[in-house]
């Protein structure tokens, strides 16, 4: 058997870390009347229409990596709230296509820079946002994103090997 560690583990850091940032950002986005699932939907929606993209509930979800129900659900909030519009695809009438409205768009945009201040305080002890340290730990968050995650063996798979 290995040393057993005596600070936190990585997993428990980057959970804090991730807890930190969701209670930062729904914080200074309150105001605005967003919460921080909703500033990921609204902004990552904001880029892709940028690029000329329409997107599906669908295809927000697997970019924003949200469950898909929960994009549905905040998609409703959002289209009751004026942030945005849902559309069925003509293409695909199972679909719903999503884009900001006007009001969407400003609120949006306010947000952005809401966030980025948030960032550049969040980031400050690596010496800012373009800063070598800071690309450095981006590069080391990417690469921990971009491992896939295993499949779960099926529930009695699991019951089964629990027990001796």
């Amino acid at each position: 058997m290995g040393k057993a560690s005596t600070g936190p583990t990585p997993g428990y850091l980057v959970w804090r870390l991730a807890n930190k940032w969701r209670v930062a950002v729904d914080r200074a986005l309150a105001p605005l009347g967003l919460t921080h699932a909703q500033y990921a939907l609204v902004a990552s929606l904001h880029g892709m229409q940028r690029g000329g993209e329409r997107p599906s509930q669908r295809r927000l979800a697997d970019h924003t990596g949200l469950e898909a129900l929960y994009v549905s659900k905040l998609a409703r909030a959002l289209d009751s709230a004026g942030l945005i519009e849902r559309t069925r695809d003509p293409r695909d009438p199972r679909a719903v296509q999503l884009a900001l409205t006007e009001e969407g768009q400003t609120v949006t945009r306010q947000a952005i820079v809401v966030v980025q201040e948030l960032l550049g305080q969040l980031l400050e002890p690596l010496g800012g946002l373009d800063t070598p340290r800071t690309r450095a730990f981006t590069d080391e968050l990417t690469a921990l994103l971009d491992v896939p995650l295993a499949p779960s063996p099926p529930h009695h798979e699991r019951t089964r090997r629990a027990t001796p």
